[in-house]
């Protein structure tokens, strides 16, 4: 009776394995997206670094330094005020009105040389980071339903105030002599950069009181489902080429929806000053998110290529005991006792630290929420490197029991 009763633990517990599978699939590419916004919406610091080069973007640059020049420009008509300088001179000499043009227009490249110079200086890469600072703190306060801040909702829109760029330029051009700009009344509507209208304001606002609470722990909790999946499966090394396959299946999801999010970004800015910088901004804000996906899809490649390389498959089989077998070898051939004695020790401890091995791999992969895929080879070769000494330490305590037709189980 008790034979009978047996399978079913078993099937009971293939299929809560399939289950926290399935799980993990389904939550894995929200729960990067979510991890994402948390590491850098929410965090003051990472956002600052994360946008801090687009000072350095020419097409960012251009944006600003275009919006700053217009809304001067606009308020200062310089062939008005030189026609009233010159009123009187012009009255008895006529044919110096013809140099009214080519002055103004000389003027008007001065204001847009000096904005473009100060965009491109080391004062404008400071107060970059503090309007960033602030912006990131505001649009914080938005999601939240705050609408005060540099980055604020007018009417229909959520704009980016650039006065304290647009005052400074004054500032500038008023040292240079250029006085009449110091009191040119620049309005509101001149100091803004649109950056998003109502509507989709209101969609963030959901997305966000209903994602930013369980953000933070989401991914997590995938990477939790995927090892209970892997632990309650019977055949570790097929779970494991599945858990490869749905890793790298959702990068290659993440991969389309930053590319249709893209798109829809730069429809969305099209015909606003940010425009021609849409795309710079975009993938400078997702960096992060760009980066995780690429090691997310190497990752995901890595667990089928373990899984095949540990499964019973005859391919991966003959592969694992070429392998294994030459660095068990190459350990049995190494002289001395003492090598012997800790190889022996790492023979019967070997299992758990293969695990220990690679979950300090992944520590040193993660650390610092700075993923990279240069730290992921880095990673990966420190890995396989580490496992690689461990078996021919391993081969070197059972060197007795190897011979020359004799290859160990691994």
């Amino acid at each position: 009776m008790s034979v009978a009763a047996s399978p079913r633990p078993s099937r009971g517990r293939g299929a809560a394995a399939v289950l926290c599978l399935v799980l993990a699939g389904l939550l894995a590419t929200p729960a990067a997206v979510a991890y994402w916004g948390q590491r850098t919406i929410n965090d003051t610091q990472r956002y600052v670094e994360t946008v801090g080069p687009l000072v350095d973007s020419p097409e960012v640059q251009d944006a600003i330094a275009t919006t700053v020049t217009d809304a001067i420009q606009q308020q200062v008509d310089v062939e008005a005020l030189l026609t009233q300088a010159f009123s009187g001179v012009i009255a008895d000499a006529p044919r110096l009105e013809l140099l009214v043009g080519p002055l103004s227009a000389a003027i008007n490249g001065a204001v847009e040389r000096q904005v473009r110079e100060f965009i491109a200086s080391d004062t404008f890469a400071d107060l970059w980071t503090r309007v960033n600072t602030r912006a990131q703190q505001a649009l914080q306060r938005i999601l939240e339903g705050d609408q005060s801040g540099a980055v604020s909702l007018q009417g229909d829109e959520v704009v980016l105030d650039v006065s304290e760029v647009i005052d400074e330029v004054k500032a500038r051009l008023v040292d240079r002599g250029l006085t009449f700009i110091e009191n040119a009344p620049i309005p509101e509507t001149d100091r803004q950069i649109v950056l998003l209208d109502a509507p989709q304001l209101e969609q963030l606002r959901t997305i966000y009181a209903f994602s930013n609470p369980v953000a933070k722990w989401l991914l997590p909790f995938v990477g939790a489902l995927f090892v209970l999946a892997f632990v309650l499966a019977r055949r570790k090394a097929r779970m494991t080429v599945a858990i490869g396959a749905v890793i790298a299946a959702n990068a290659v999801l993440i991969a389309f929806a930053l590319s249709v999010g893209g798109q829809l970004f730069d429809n969305e800015l099209s015909g606003t000053a940010l425009g021609p910088a849409s795309t710079a901004f975009y993938e400078t804000l997702l960096a992060y998110l760009q980066r995780g996906q690429q090691v997310i899809l190497w990752l995901g490649l890595a667990l089928v290529v373990a899984g095949w390389f540990a499964g019973s498959n005859a391919s991966g089989t003959g592969v694992r005991t070429a392998v294994v077998g030459g660095l068990e070898r190459a350990g049995a051939a190494m002289p001395g006792d003492q090598l012997r004695g800790a190889g022996s020790w790492v023979a019967a401890n070997l299992r758990w630290l293969r695990f220990v091995v690679l979950g300090l791999g992944l520590v040193g992969l993660l650390w610092g929420n700075d993923v990279s895929l240069a730290r992921w080879w880095w990673s990966l070769s420190i890995v396989l490197v580490v496992l690689a000494v461990l078996q021919v330490l391993a081969g070197a305590g059972r060197r007795e029991y190897l011979t020359s037709d004799e290859v160990p189980a691994g």
